[in-house]
């Protein structure tokens, strides 16, 4: 009997995070003091400044279809965004908005790739990136770095690139390590692709979320062709660096020619993005921008908690993010299957962090500083209960007090 369900449908993997996360929101509801340390949104509100253009645009009863690829009011508001933070001058002819940067990215992807083409992926990567090639029919062509490093060489990406590659995807700040690729890794793969005819897709979501005096590097600094040939593409949106998740406003700005193919794919999944929400996002692209430096300020002190904290648990070892709001310590001095032991610290200690192996990097997890400072806190000192035999064995989880019994 012929399946009901698509092959391809049957074949992009399940998270395993989902599963954590529902078991998470089950011990909530018992009322477990559960701490998620796996969230990838910041607990900062929303600026007044969008939820002011929202609030208009409702109030007006004008919530109603708009342009395929955005409204020109947010169209010119990300090109004024390009042109002030990547110091590159583009058209609205070279933007398309979306409902969320991952719709961008997926529409991009329908757009290039044929069956059988290959997508360089650089790990850690964010968790969609190889299930979204597969469902173009494609094929995600993993790079992971020598041991003890999230940003690989160029060497690295360059030995695996052969004739079906389409494009690299690359993301930093990256998601889920924090690590800030070097502008000579950026600069070599612009001028790579360039000479080779593939896509360089920069997902900038995290753009500006860098520490200790770090800037973005501008991706075009490096690039010589601007013609719609041109394939360098940069995915954003509003979600992370303004704390607007729930408003799945993202952009894609690349070649006129493409983004006309982009928009005429999103026609037929999307129709458009909301009109509510683009006029948010205009609010907080135009608003005042002393909100991100607030934003940032507050996740590296965050930052620097948490590793102060992981750096006293015996064997773990970390590397400083230099942007985000995540770090991927290294726990397989306690378990190699990052799977098991993301179940036994929400068992155990009631704290939800999301496998490495998601990621492409077993062994560790990745944890979220973007909470409050008290989660931050005793969310690690829980971590190091439950795993380090030389801490403490008691500890209190809400008002029931614990003691570890286990090796």
């Amino acid at each position: 009997m012929k399946s009901p369900i698509s092959r391809l449908a049957e074949a992009v993997q399940e998270s395993p995070t989902l599963a954590l996360n529902e078991k998470a929101a089950l011990l909530k509801e018992r009322g477990e003091a559960v701490i998620h340390l796996g969230t990838g949104e910041p607990k900062s509100k929303t600026p007044i400044d969008a939820i002011i253009a929202a609030a208009g645009k409702l109030t007006s009863a004008e919530v109603k279809y708009t342009p395929t690829d955005g409204i020109p009011s947010l169209k010119k508001a990300i090109v004024r965004y390009t042109e002030e933070n990547y110091h590159k001058r583009v058209g609205v002819e070279n933007v398309m908005v979306s409902a969320g940067a991952k719709a961008a990215l997926y529409s991009l992807l329908v757009s290039i790739l044929d069956p059988q083409d290959e997508v360089v992926i650089l790990a850690p990567y964010w968790v969609s990136y190889p299930e979204m090639v597969r469902l173009c029919y494609a094929k995600p062509v993993i790079v992971t770095p020598e041991d003890g490093r999230f940003e690989p060489s160029f060497k690295e990406i360059r030995e695996v690139v052969g004739s079906a590659t389409k494009a690299i995807i690359v993301n930093s700040p990256n998601n889920p390590s924090g690590a800030v690729y070097s502008a000579d890794l950026i600069k070599a793969l612009v001028e790579f692709c360039e000479k080779n005819n593939m896509y360089l897709i920069m997902d900038d979501i995290y753009h500006k979320l860098m520490f200790d005096g770090l800037k973005p590097v501008s991706c075009y600094k490096y690039a010589r062709n601007f013609s719609d040939s041109s394939r360098l593409v940069v995915i954003n949106g509003v979600s992370k660096l303004y704390a607007m998740t729930g408003f799945r406003i993202g952009w894609a700005v690349a070649n006129k020619k493409l983004i006309s193919i982009m928009t005429n794919i999103q026609a037929q999944t999307t129709s458009c993005p909301s009109s509510l929400l683009q006029a948010a996002a205009v609010g907080a692209l135009n608003g005042i921008q002393s909100y991100v430096d607030s934003l940032t300020a507050t996740l590296q002190n965050n930052r620097d908690v948490m590793i102060r904290e992981l750096e006293a648990i015996n064997g773990v070892k970390v590397i400083k993010p230099q942007g985000t709001f995540y770090c991927l310590p290294d726990f397989r001095a306690y378990s190699k299957d990052s799977v098991a032991l993301s179940r036994k610290l929400l068992e155990r200690a009631m704290v939800v962090t999301v496998p490495g192996k998601e990621f492409g990097m077993e062994g560790h997890l990745r944890l979220s500083y973007c909470g409050s400072m008290k989660d931050t806190l005793e969310g690690a000192a829980r971590i190091r209960w439950a795993l380090d035999p030389d801490s403490t064995k008691e500890i209190y989880i809400g008002d029931r007090k614990c003691v570890r019994d286990w090796k």
